[in-house]
């Protein structure tokens, strides 16, 4: 577990990250790696980001949550950049992605948001 990551993500929500993502790759734009990821928060233009937690060095992933806040975008982590690199199409690993258009699932955005919010306070 990254010293990073204040909370650990529930497996439910984890699994409903994932969902999300499958969904935005068929029904609405998505962004991966964090390069293209963290140019997309800083322009503000993301509706959400997951990222991984496995992700070595954790260094890597240090300054997305700060990013984020400051931006005001909703991030979630989820357990493996492999199952994440897959729940986008890639047979590589993908330590993180930015949902752009969240497509059919915008209310899924929603939902995860909240529960990520919940978990903070």
């Amino acid at each position: 577990m990254s010293v990073f990551v204040k909370f650990e993500t529930p497996k439910e929500l984890s699994d409903k990250a994932y969902t999300l993502a499958e969904m935005a790759r068929d029904t609405g734009k998505i962004k991966k790696g964090t390069n293209e990821v963290t140019k997309i928060v800083e322009r503000g233009e993301a509706a959400m980001i997951i990222m991984a937690v496995d992700v070595n060095p954790p260094e890597i992933l240090a300054h997305m949550p700060a990013l984020c806040k400051e931006r005001n975008i909703p991030f979630v982590y989820v357990p493996s950049k492999v199952e994440l690199g897959k729940s986008i199409g890639l047979e590589k690993p993908t330590a993180s992605i930015a949902i752009v258009d969240a497509g059919k699932g915008k209310a899924l955005v929603e939902e995860i948001a909240k529960a990520v919010s919940a978990l903070k306070n």
